[in-house]
């Protein structure tokens, strides 16, 4: 193996990680990837369903309802990862059967329950979450779960320059009936 490339565990966690960032959730950040032999089918963060606000736009229920992590997962207004990455490949026609799952947080009770429907038959993992009943499932279940050891980078503080591209912009300019603009 070439010196600092990542083994492919850890490639697909680090882009989990990655996707998490994307998360308006204010009690836990969670980035999730639908894999299959190599190749990413689908991303997914936790947040509000399209067009809702957010928890950072409106607080969080559950803060508000003083109810702990692992329970009344109902009571939310955001989707999970998992969800979301199931979601996005039923949205865009693509099959999941037999893929892997790598996820910033072991799937809820909830999400296992869809993963196995969906015929997840792994899932990758980083940090646990205090849900026994997924962990029962589990068991019972034909997915097999990893904990992979990766060690997520330390935060860093983006550097302006004069070169760099405002946030939200990615910098790649895009054709409509007006001319070009940037995206």
């Amino acid at each position: 193996m070439m010196p600092n490339r990542p083994d492919w565990d850890s490639y697909f966690m680090e882009i989990a990680d990655i996707v998490s960032k994307r998360s308006t959730c204010l009690r836990r950040s969670v980035g999730a990837l639908i894999v299959k032999d190599k190749r990413i089918l689908a991303t997914g963060y936790n947040g509000a369903p399209t067009g809702l606000k957010h928890c950072m736009e409106v607080g969080c229920l559950r803060e508000q309802m003083k109810i702990v992590p692992g329970e009344r997962h109902e009571l939310c207004r955001g989707l999970h990862a998992e969800q979301n990455a199931i979601i996005q490949a039923a949205y865009h026609g693509v099959t999941i059967n037999g893929a892997h799952l790598y996820c910033t947080h072991l799937p809820c009770s909830i999400c296992i329950k869809m993963l196995i429907n969906a015929g997840i038959e792994k899932v990758y993992y980083l940090e646990g979450y205090p849900d026994d009943l997924s962990m029962k499932m589990i068991d019972e279940s034909s997915i097999i779960i990893g904990k992979v050891n990766f060690q997520r980078p330390e935060k860093s503080v983006p550097v302006k320059t004069a070169r760099s591209v405002p946030s939200g912009s990615s910098g790649v300019k895009t054709k409509d009936k007006k001319g070009p603009r940037k995206a």
